[in-house]
């Protein structure tokens, strides 16, 4: 498989708007009619089904784990996989589903990272629930997770190549978070298990 296979590969798997489905299934409302608009498991939480909002969270998780796994039984290198994993995270932020309007991509994100390594995967993962148990931020925890993710690859010796991906991954991550920044700043962040009615400001999601 080559790069460019591995390219369209991950984007198609990131591109399923996993959010919108099972909101589907489980006859809520869309959940880009809600909260923050955001297609993604935290705002399908708002909607108060704990159930539906872990489903969204394990398939938006699973699509870039899956991007890489396929990649690499297609019989990719190690550069396809890479990149099978990161077009799973664009193809998540700008879905050709959603007309190119997705989440922020931090399941997908989480998942890519465990293709690179179960330790990395699991040590971002535990500084987000840290953060997020103590603060009760979705956003606060992305963005501390993300901001460490590419750190805590250069010191498990990850390959070069991987560790710049998921630097970018990061960078973009947290700049699809800035709204969620000022809002943090100012006080105003919507906290985790915050039930909203009606169209918040996009910002308060991640």
């Amino acid at each position: 498989m080559n790069l460019g296979a591995a390219a369209v590969l991950g984007y198609l798997l990131g591109s399923v708007p996993f959010a919108v489905i099972v909101s589907r299934a489980f006859g809520l409302a869309d959940p880009r009619s809600f909260g923050s608009g955001n297609p993604g498991a935290t705002n399908v939480l708002r909607s108060g089904n704990k159930l539906a909002a872990l489903l969204t969270l394990l398939g938006d998780a699973s699509k870039g784990l899956l991007a890489m796994f396929i990649a690499a039984k297609l019989g990719a290198g190690d550069a396809a996989m890479n990149m099978a994993g990161l077009a799973a995270f664009l193809g998540h932020i700008f879905p050709f589903t959603l007309r190119f309007k997705g989440g922020k991509g931090v399941a997908t994100a989480f998942g890519v990272l465990l293709g690179f390594s179960g330790v990395l995967g699991a040590a971002v993962a535990v500084i987000w629930l840290a953060v997020a148990a103590i603060t009760r931020y979705s956003s606060l925890a992305a963005l501390v997770a993300a901001a460490s993710a590419p750190f805590i690859a250069m010191g498990l010796n990850e390959r070069i190549d991987t560790v710049l991906i998921i630097a970018a991954m990061s960078l973009l991550l947290i700049q699809r978070h800035r709204p969620n920044i000022q809002k943090l700043l100012a006080g105003t962040e919507g906290r985790i298990g915050g039930k909203k009615s009606g169209r918040e400001n996009p910002a308060q999601d991640s």
